[in-house]
C-alpha cells in the first residue's frame, strides 16, 4: 500500500475502534442507570445505540484491522499480538451478537429482569478494546512459531486500497437501505477473498518440462 492509503486505513481503524469503545461505555452507563432507577427507557436507548451505531462501528473496526494485517508485513498469523487482537475482536463480536444484543432487546421490551450481566458485559467489551489499543502500540511478544518464510508480497491492484476504504461505507449502506439490519457482505468477501488471491499470486506457476 502507498503511504497515504495506509494512513487513511489506519485512521479509519482508529476512528471505528474508538467509536466502538465509546458506544460500549455508553451502553454500560445506560445499563447502570436502568438498574439504579428502574427506568426501562434506558434500555430502549441502549438497544437503539447497539443496533444502529455500535454494530456498524464494530464491523468497521474488525474489517479495517483485518485489512491492515493483510496489506502490510504484519499478516494474519505472523505475530502473536496481531493474532490475539483478531481473536479478541471475533469473540467480542460474536458475544455481542448472540448474547448481549438479545438480552438487551429483552430488557428494552420488558421481558427480562435486569442483572449485573449487562453492565459487566459492556464494561468488559470496552476494556477489551482498550487492551487491544495497548497491543497495537506496544506490539509485545515474538513472532508465532508457524511464521512463514518472508517472501515479497504481491502488490494489489491500484484500485484495491480505495475499494477497501469504501467497504465499511458500502456495508452500512446495504444494512440501512437494503436489508434493514447489519449485513457485512463486502467485509466477508474482501477479508476472505484477498488472502486467497494473495496465496495464488505467491504460488509459482508450473514450468513446462
Amino acid at each position: 500500500m502507498g503511504r497515504t492509503n495506509r494512513n487513511l486505513l489506519v485512521w479509519l481503524h482508529v476512528l471505528t475502534s474508538v467509536g466502538w469503545m465509546s458506544q460500549a461505555l455508553a451502553l454500560f452507563t445506560l445499563n447502570v442507570y436502568g438498574m439504579a432507577t428502574g427506568d426501562r427507557d434506558a434500555y430502549v436507548m441502549a438497544e437503539l445505540l447497539d443496533e444502529n451505531v455500535l454494530v456498524h462501528l464494530a464491523n468497521g473496526s474488525l474489517f479495517t484491522g483485518f485489512m491492515l494485517s493483510a496489506l502490510t508485513r504484519w499478516g494474519y498469523f505472523q505475530y502473536w499480538w496481531v493474532l490475539l487482537k483478531a481473536v479478541i475482536s471475533l469473540i467480542q463480536l460474536n458475544v455481542a451478537i448472540f448474547v448481549l444484543s438479545p438480552a438487551l432487546t429483552a430488557l428494552a421490551e420488558g421481558e427480562a429482569v435486569a442483572t449485573l450481566a449487562m453492565p459487566v458485559g459492556t464494561l468488559l467489551m470496552a476494556s477489551a478494546i482498550a487492551f487491544q489499543g495497548w497491543l497495537s502500540i506496544a506490539k509485545p511478544w515474538k513472532r508465532t512459531p508457524w511464521t512463514a518464510k518472508p517472501v515479497p508480497s504481491p502488490t494489489p491492484p491500484a484500485w484495491f486500497p480505495y475499494f477497501v476504504l469504501a467497504v465499511p461505507v458500502a456495508d452500512f449502506a446495504l444494512a440501512f437501505f437494503v436489508f434493514g439490519h447489519p449485513a457485512p457482505l463486502f467485509f466477508l468477501l474482501t477479508a476472505v477473498g484477498y488472502p486467497f488471491w494473495r496465496s495464488r499470486r505467491l504460488t509459482p506457476a508450473p514450468t513446462a518440462v
